[in-house]
């Protein structure tokens, strides 16, 4: 009895695999399924061991580039790493006055500036960021730009890990080396060769200040040719470190739409993102004016400072309270 052979062109009965016995097009489905399922869990493996591995190598080893240099508009980027005895102690007092001023007393979160900043973006358009040094270098670490909880849950978990294996002077030191300057210009060795044409081992402290005043949008403020809410930002940051009397406002205002090197504001600042602002006097307060560093006597504000004078701006409201001290450094 002759026995019929199964057509190829039929779609109701599919040709048997020999070795298996199973329909050629019910495999390709299959197969394809497993296959990401793979590259999944291997995607997801890899991260869950890359970030802590890369974190704890990243304590002693300097980063050859970041996730923000790898996404820069500007290639090839500025970026020169320089050991934190390499850089001008008034960087870092900048740094931490402009940024995050309880940078050495919390462990990567200030909660106050959190709630602050909740409080304040429920009933504000322009939100206010609450942002540590500590999380803004894992961000520019290993993340992107932009909001969202899923990467804000991320940013929260690298930073605990780096809280728990960095000194905060590493953190420091890693932030200064790889923030973003101005466009393309990564890490404060860099910007202080483009701007200043000198080491960071020799920036003064109105240049430390001019640098820290552009961080929040370093694509739209410029630290060499500063338009006039960047020189109030500077004015306001040489008043945290200690250089004449702080001002009475709570935070630096919102540049003006339309002053000449301060349109708009791309940044985190004031998107929920950036950095708090705090250690500074409620509205309507006069704080108390900084004294000096023991063994350092900082001229006053209105006074020249070794390597320039300080740009004109805005007059200050000098504070005849109480004197208190200046942004603690370790």
């Amino acid at each position: 009895m002759d026995r019929k052979e199964p057509s190829l062109d039929s779609d109701a009965n599919p040709p048997l695999r020999p070795s298996r016995g199973e329909p050629v097009v019910a495999a390709r489905p299959r197969r394809r399924k497993g296959r990401l399922r793979r590259w999944f869990w291997g995607l997801l493996l890899f991260a869950v061991l890359f970030v802590p591995v890369s974190v704890l190598l990243l304590r002693w080893l300097p980063p050859p580039t970041t996730a923000f240099m790898l996404q820069s508009p500007k290639h090839p980027v500025q970026y020169d790493w320089v050991p934190a005895s390499q850089i001008a102690e008034a960087a870092r007092k900048a740094v931490v006055a402009s940024e995050d001023q309880k940078f050495w007393d919390h462990n990567g979160f200030d909660l106050e500036a959190i709630e602050k900043a909740r409080k304040h973006n429920q009933r504000s358009k322009k939100r206010r960021g609450a942002s540590t040094i500590s999380q803004q270098t894992a961000k520019n670490l290993f993340l992107w730009s932009g909001g969202g909880y899923f990467r804000k849950g991320v940013e929260a978990g690298i930073t605990v890990l780096m809280e728990a294996l960095w000194p905060k002077q590493r953190i420091l030191e890693v932030y200064l080396n790889i923030a973003e300057f101005g466009p393309g210009i990564y890490g404060v060795e860099a910007a202080s060769q483009a701007y200043f044409n000198k080491p960071a081992a020799k920036l003064s402290a109105n240049e430390a200040a001019r640098l820290a005043a552009v961080l929040p949008s370093p694509r739209r403020w410029s630290a060499k040719v500063p338009g006039p809410y960047v020189q109030k930002r500077v004015r306001w940051i040489m008043g945290q470190m200690g250089y004449g009397a702080r001002v009475a406002e709570p935070e630096p205002p919102p540049p003006v739409p339309g002053e000449p090197g301060d349109a708009g504001d791309e940044s985190g600042f004031f998107d929920g993102d950036g950095p708090a602002a705090d250690g500074v006097a409620p509205a309507g307060e006069a704080p108390a004016a900084h004294q000096p560093v023991e063994g350092e006597t900082p001229p006053a504000l209105d006074a020249p400072v070794e390597g320039g004078p300080v740009p004109e701006a805005a007059p200050v409201v000098e504070a005849p309270a109480a004197p208190s001290e200046p942004v603690p450094t370790p």
